[in-house]
C-alpha cells in the first residue's frame, strides 16, 4: 500500500526543470513550436509544412464550416467574451449545453465549467473532502495534481493499479469508511488508448462504498453506446463516452469529459447527480470566481452537437478506418504499441538506448509531426512519441506517417512487439 505520507511520485508526474526543458527544446523543433499556418491537418512551422499527427481535435470539428459559421454569428449576438462568472450570469448557451449534454450522456444532470483542470482542482477536492482519494498509476497528470490538492486540505492519497482490482479493494478496505473515497482513472487513457474494465471497477467501487470518478478527455465524442447489433466500428454509436461504451450506470460514478478534443472548444464538463450539481455551484471555485469560456466556444459545442448527430457516426468511421490502417502498418513491422482497442491515441516506445532526437529528425525530415514523450515527461521505459488520429487526416496523410514509421522501423528505432 501507498499512502500520502510516503507516496512516492511517479515519474510521470513530476515537474521538469526549467533546464531540463530547455535541453528539449534545443534538441528538436517539435517542442515549444510556434506554428505559422493551417491547411486541413498539415501545419506549417518557419518554412517547413508537416502533416499534423499531434492534434486531438478527433472529429476535425476545428475545420468544420458549420461549427465555424455558428460561433461567428453567436460573437456578433453575445459579444467575444461573457462578462460574469457562472454564479452572477449566464448566458442562454450554457443551460442549453449542460441539457443537451445530459441528454446525450444519458446522465442524471451535468455542470460545464471552462477545462479538465479546473474540475480536478475543483470538483475531485470538494469530493473527497476529509477522505480518501486513490489516484490510477497511470491516470493523467492533472488528475494527480487534483488529488495531491485534496491531500493538502487533509485527504489520504493512495496509488493503485487500473489491472489490479484486488489492490484496489484492499486499499478502499484499509479506508476510513467513515469518510468519502474517491477512486480516479483515465477512461480511454492519454498514452496507451486502452479502454479500462469500467464494470469490473465500478463493481469494486460499489461494494466498498466508493465513488468512481472517470476522466473521459480522449473518449468523449470518439466512442460511445453499443447496441449489439453491430454498431461499424468498435468505437460505438454518439460518441457519449466511456460509460455508456462499457454499458455501465452512473450509480456511484462521477464522469469528467472534456469538449476541448473531440468538439474543438474550450469548455469541459462534469456528470453527477443534480443534488451535487447544485452543490458544486456553491463548492466549486471556477463556478463562482473564474472567467467563462468564449462565446465562441459555447457556441461551437452547441453547433458540434447537431454536427454529431447528423454525420457524427460517419466521421468516426472514417476515424477508425485510418487509425486502423496505422495499426495494421504496425503490425506488419512488428513494432509493439500498447494500442489494444483501436482507439486513435497510438503510443509508440523507442527500442532501449535509442536517441529520441534521433527519431524527432527523421519523424521530421519526413515531413511528420507528432507529440514526442521524453523523459522526464514520462519514465524511462516511456520514451518515445505518441501519434493522435483526426477524422480531417487523409490517406495520404496516413501513408506519409506509415513510410516514417518503416524507416524507423528499418533503423531498429521502435520497440519490437512481443510474439
Amino acid at each position: 500500500m501507498t499512502k500520502a505520507s510516503g507516496v512516492h511520485t511517479p515519474d510521470a508526474h513530476r515537474v521538469p526543470s526549467t533546464d531540463q526543458l530547455d535541453r528539449l527544446r534545443a534538441q528538436t523543433p517539435m517542442y515549444d513550436a510556434v506554428i505559422e499556418e493551417v491547411d486541413g491537418r498539415r501545419i506549417r512551422i518557419g518554412d517547413r509544412w508537416l502533416a499534423d499527427f499531434a492534434s486531438c481535435n478527433y472529429l476535425g470539428f476545428d475545420l468544420d464550416p458549420e461549427i465555424i459559421a455558428a460561433g461567428e454569428a453567436a460573437v456578433r449576438r453575445w459579444g467575444t467574451h461573457p462578462g460574469w462568472s457562472r454564479l452572477l450570469g449566464n448566458p442562454r448557451l450554457y443551460p442549453e449545453i449542460e441539457e443537451r449534454l445530459t441528454e446525450l450522456l444519458g446522465a442524471p444532470d451535468s455542470l460545464v465549467l471552462p477545462t479538465i483542470t479546473h474540475i480536478h482542482m475543483s470538483v475531485l477536492p470538494a469530493l473527497v473532502d476529509s477522505g480518501s482519494v486513490f489516484v490510477e498509476a497511470s491516470a493523467h497528470k492533472t488528475i494527480y495534481d487534483g488529488g495531491s490538492y485534496a491531500r493538502g486540505l487533509g485527504a489520504q492519497l493512495y496509488r493503485w493499479h487500473a489491472d489490479d482490482p484486488d489492490e484496489l479493494a484492499r486499499l478502499l478496505r484499509s479506508a476510513d469508511a467513515d469518510r468519502p473515497r474517491v477512486v480516479c482513472l483515465d477512461g480511454v487513457n492519454s498514452m496507451t488508448g486502452n479502454i479500462p474494465d469500467l464494470p469490473r471497477l465500478a463493481a469494486v467501487c460499489r461494494e466498498w462504498g466508493a465513488i468512481l470518478y472517470v476522466d473521459d478527455a480522449h473518449g468523449f465524442g470518439v466512442i460511445g453506446e453499443r447496441d449489439g447489433a453491430g454498431d461499424g466500428t468498435p468505437y460505438g454509436t454518439r460518441g457519449n463516452a466511456v460509460v455508456r461504451h462499457c454499458a455501465e450506470t452512473y450509480d456511484d460514478v462521477v464522469l469528467v469529459g472534456g469538449f476541448s478534443k473531440a468538439y474543438s472548444a474550450l469548455l469541459a464538463f462534469v456528470a453527477v447527480p443534480t443534488v451535487l450539481k447544485e452543490h458544486l455551484k456553491l463548492a466549486a471555485p471556477p463556478y463562482l470566481y473564474s472567467g467563462p469560456s468564449p462565446v465562441h466556444s459555447l457556441a461551437a459545442v452547441l453547433a458540434g452537437f447537431d454536427v454529431n448527430d447528423a454525420r457524427g457516426d460517419e466521421l468516426r468511421a472514417t476515424l477508425h478506418r485510418l487509425t486502423a490502417r496505422v495499426l495494421a502498418h504496425l503490425r506488419e513491422l512488428r513494432v509493439h504499441t500498447p494500442n489494444r482497442h483501436a482507439t486513435p491515441v497510438i503510443e509508440l516506445p523507442l527500442s532501449a538506448g535509442y536517441d529520441l532526437k534521433d527519431a524527432a529528425d527523421l519523424l521530421w525530415r519526413h515531413g511528420v509531426y507528432v507529440t514526442l514523450a521524453a523523459y522526464p515527461l514520462v519514465p524511462r521505459g516511456q520514451v518515445g512519441f505518441r501519434v493522435q488520429l483526426t477524422a480531417a487526416h487523409t490517406d495520404e496523410h496516413v501513408d506519409q506517417l506509415n513510410a516514417a514509421l518503416t524507416e524507423l522501423a528499418a533503423r531498429n528505432a521502435l520497440r519490437p512487439a512481443l510474439l
